[in-house]
């Protein structure tokens, strides 16, 4: 941040607070405006004004007559943004609505695991050794029967796992596949970082090795897929160019964490990178000139920090440790926001657990060790959500959130890792009837109902079938043969009855 925008940020926070201190002498709270005074040391006169309540109506009135305010709508790139909101205004669901639809094994302990960019595959790995690379939409469909997918694939081969990969000689400890190109790098205890082209069916080894001095524990491309940064054992951390292998590491020995690195990423941008280690240190760094330029000491009380990870925005870092805490880091000011609390209440962790948003941003995910139970909380206020139990015989030792859609993926000691999806349910029913509703009305549904199904994230399966039956709007038996036909329900009554409440409330 430059010392212009610092001087700026201050000097408007210094009149904030005097409108505050204003607001509450007009409105009658003289003690908690002298307290207010005292503790922001503002020694200016602040006479009672409702300017702030003026200010604050005016912009709330302006956001609801914006026309791109957007109402529910989550837009591509959204998240969480606590400079403009802090409610929640998203329409995702909470996590203990989601299910497990489909589980894979291993023949060890599975601890690494991650979503492909766009969705559409997960890589697990184990301390066998080996890798798997599972099709989400073939997961859904055998989690999920009675999809138009499950049908459409009936007689081809739809098993989830496409890929098992043998090209390591030690447990997997990291996974994660390219931003654009059909390529998974992979690293592991044999100390090798493993690139492999996913794209050919017979394949079985790395495309591409490259040898390294330590374990390997962490790992993340550059947004452009041409940079790959490796933490391993040794707290020096590596950027390695993934065309040629040629590693380059800071000349700046300061630069570097006294300890193991735990986890590294780049933010979406790729501006900036962050790293934690087992040093208790997050360090900030720039993504151009691959400098150190900030550091939270201690970030973790001590405790060692198991996982850093960028807000879509990139204005906050988002760490767990094994203290058990989530804290939200506010990078413009070098402070933590928040602090989510409440995990680890039968005692502190002995593994690393990685805390993430969802694909809303509007929760956070971190697995309780001990319960072996899901943690979520509302990003915005830390308020605790109901817990979700994850089904596994021993600790989850890895966790990660799909960023396109309402799914998630554990790795536990038990040799499974599980895959978790929140079912569309009958939002297919529910729109239907709606679409039924306006066409009655003698309202153009389809624009308005595409819309719809945007707003409510409704997944691609129940997307497509929605879409398919809602251009038949305008005839309403043909609407509902459609409708039968495409999900296998049958509708529990007539249309030429009549739609009363009653009827429309047995779909729901």
């Amino acid at each position: 941040m430059s010392n212009r925008e610092s001087k700026v940020g201050v000097r408007e926070r210094d009149l904030l607070y005097k409108f505050m201190i204003s607001q509450l002498f007009y409105d009658g709270h003289q003690n908690l405006a002298i307290s207010l005074s005292t503790a922001a040391k503002v020694t200016d006169a602040c006479p009672p004004s409702d300017r702030l309540l003026n200010m604050v109506s005016n912009v709330l009135k302006s956001e609801e007559d914006s026309p791109s305010s957007g109402g529910d709508v989550i837009h591509s790139g959204s998240g969480i943004d606590l400079d403009f909101e802090t409610e929640r205004t998203g329409s995702s669901v909470q996590t203990s609505q989601y299910e497990t639809v489909y589980v894979t094994s291993h023949k060890g302990p599975c601890r690494a695991g991650a979503f492909s960019p766009d969705g559409q595959l997960v890589a697990t790995g184990s301390v066998d050794a080996s890798i798997k690379i599972l099709d989400v939409e073939r997961m859904i469909a055998k989690g999920c029967p009675g999809t138009d997918i499950q049908e459409a694939s009936a007689q081809t081969d739809t098993h989830p796992v496409i890929r098992t990969l043998y090209d390591h000689m030690e447990e997997v400890s990291c996974v994660q596949f390219h931003p654009t190109e059909l390529l998974l790098v992979s690293g592991s205890h044999d100390m090798t970082v493993k690139l492999y082209d996913y794209a050919k069916p017979s394949v079985k080894r790395a495309l591409k090795s490259i040898q390294e001095a330590h374990i390997v524990r962490c790992l993340a491309f550059h947004p452009s897929g041409d940079y790959l940064l490796v933490g391993t054992q040794h707290p020096t951390l590596r950027l390695y160019d993934v065309n040629t292998a040629q590693c380059f590491v800071s000349a700046i020995t300061s630069d570097q964490h006294t300890g193991p690195i735990t986890q590294v990423n780049y933010s979406p941008n790729a501006s900036l990178y962050v790293t934690s280690s087992k040093d208790g240190d997050i360090r900030l760094w720039d993504g151009v000139s691959n400098r150190c330029i900030n550091i939270f000491p201690r970030a973790h009380d001590g405790y060692e920090i198991s996982s850093v990870v960028f807000s879509r925005n990139a204005k906050y870092v988002l760490s767990s440790g094994k203290d058990s805490l989530v804290k939200l880091w506010e990078l413009s000011m070098s402070r933590c926001l928040i602090a989510y609390t409440g995990a680890g209440a039968s005692g502190k962790q002995t593994h690393r657990a990685q805390a993430c948003f969802n694909h809303t941003e509007d929760y956070v995910l971190f697995p309780d060790e001990k319960s072996t139970s899901l943690c979520c909380w509302d990003s915005r206020n830390a308020e605790r959500q109901q817990l979700l139990s994850l089904g596994h015989n021993n600790a989850v030792r890895q966790f990660c959130h799909s960023l396109t859609q309402p799914a998630f993926l554990t790795c536990s000691d038990d040799y499974r890792a599980r895959f978790w999806y929140r079912r569309p349910d009958n939002i297919i029913s529910i729109l239907f009837t709606l679409s039924v509703l306006l066409i009655a009305s003698n309202v153009e549904c389809f624009p308005i109902y595409t819309d719809t199904l945007k707003k409510l994230l409704v997944p691609v399966i129940a997307y497509r079938s929605a879409l398919k039956f809602l251009q038949y709007g305008r005839r309403l038996e043909a609407s509902k043969k459609e409708f039968e036909s495409l999900t296998g329900r049958r509708l529990g009554f007539d249309l030429d009855d009549g739609l009363g409440l009653g009827s429309v409330g047995d779909l729901f």
